[in-house]
């Protein structure tokens, strides 16, 4: 599929409540529990996707349509939301991230990025050139890899419960 503004902020826009539906009122067993260690549970990757918000997609579109000489695209802290969101309740994560996303798709679709913005490049350290139509795509597909994750890891918390039926359920074992 090709990128456009129109088609990620459906998915974009919706984001927010679909982790609000999966974890609101849930007990922390479900969300603080993760698949071992150096691994996220599903409110630790809330506080990455807030990481993210503030830092990632919106921060490195600014710089790429600012241009410039070689505008290069910084790292992003893979784990600052482990150091800043602690034991933050899921609650409070969520409406962080809400508020966040809303403003955030605001101030994308003021922006009022054009088929030659999208073409515009950075550096980025790691991956070489990229183009701002990357920076946006990878912004949706980061959201639904962890949608992914998240579920994931609340369907490992009932790995050994499912007995014989884990044969049908490749993504737990």
């Amino acid at each position: 599929m090709e990128y456009s503004i129109e088609k990620a902020t459906e998915v974009l826009s919706r984001t927010p409540s679909v982790l609000e539906a999966l974890l609101t009122g849930l007990p922390d067993e479900w969300v603080y529990a993760n698949e071992g260690t150096r691994t996220w549970s599903p409110a630790e990757v809330l506080g990455h996707l807030i990481v993210n918000e503030e830092t990632n997609f919106m921060a490195r579109t600014k710089i790429i349509l600012r241009g410039g000489l070689n505008p290069i695209l910084q790292p992003i802290n893979m784990t600052e939301h482990l150091e800043r969101f602690g034991n933050t309740p899921v609650t409070t994560l969520l409406k962080t991230f809400s508020d966040l996303r809303q403003q955030n798709i605001k101030t994308l679709l003021a922006l009022t990025i054009t088929r030659e913005d999208l073409l515009k490049t950075a550096l980025h350290p790691k991956v070489g050139i990229v183009q701002l139509k990357h920076v946006l795509a990878t912004w949706v597909a980061h959201d639904l890899v962890h949608i992914g994750q998240i579920t994931r890891v609340m369907a490992k918390q009932y790995k050994q419960e499912v007995g014989p039926f884990i044969e049908f359920l490749p993504r737990i074992r």
